[in-house]
């Protein structure tokens, strides 16, 4: 029973390795000119599909702009992005998120999110953490809620707002639940 255990964790692991290579996250790129390259695509996309947004920047005092996170699952599960903290529109450092899961899933999905860091204090524990996780102080805003971006009195009023969009694949939804954040050096 124990060999069974084994072989089924490794087989899991196997199986959600190819899934994630399957994706083809392309952030990996060799070099910050081709990670802020993505990062400007997406904060250009964000601005124009969801006008909201951009004032939701203006007023921030930093945004983790994520441009593509890929996530798959068999049982075992992982999710893996790089993207680049902005502030004042100039790139001051790149991060990796990345996540792990077990239990009931399957499938694949790439999403992209951003992160308005609404206060300098919020911005500065980010910074200063060695490896950032997400926090209750995290208040999702949804795209779907037009030029808005679904945001409201009291998401305005968070430290952090977080915004999930460009879900595509087949897990439904995307959450940054259990996502940890780490500096790199792209």
């Amino acid at each position: 029973m124990d060999r069974m255990t084994r072989r089924g964790l490794i087989a899991g692991l196997g199986g959600t390795g190819l899934l994630l290579a399957g994706c083809g996250n392309p952030v990996g790129g060799p070099g910050p000119e081709i990670l802020d390259a993505r990062v400007d695509a997406m904060r250009d996309f964000l601005f124009e599909r969801y006008p909201g947004t951009r004032e939701l920047a203006d007023n921030a005092h930093g945004v983790l702009f994520m441009p593509l996170v890929t996530e798959g699952g068999l049982f075992l599960g992982g999710a893996y992005g790089r993207g680049a903290l902005r502030i004042d529109g100039v790139s001051v450092d790149y991060y990796s998120a990345t996540r792990a899961s077990v239990g009931l899933q399957i499938g694949a999905q790439q999403y992209a999110h951003a992160l308005f860091f609404m206060t300098r204090e919020a911005l500065a524990d980010f910074r200063s953490a060695e490896g950032w996780a997400v926090s209750a102080d995290l208040r999702y805003a949804t795209p779907e809620g037009g030029a808005a971006a679904g945001m409201d009195t009291t998401t305005r009023q968070a430290p952090i707002i977080a915004l999930v969009f460009g879900q595509a694949g087949l897990i439904a939804g995307a959450s940054l639940s259990g996502v940890r954040y780490a500096r790199i050096v792209p």
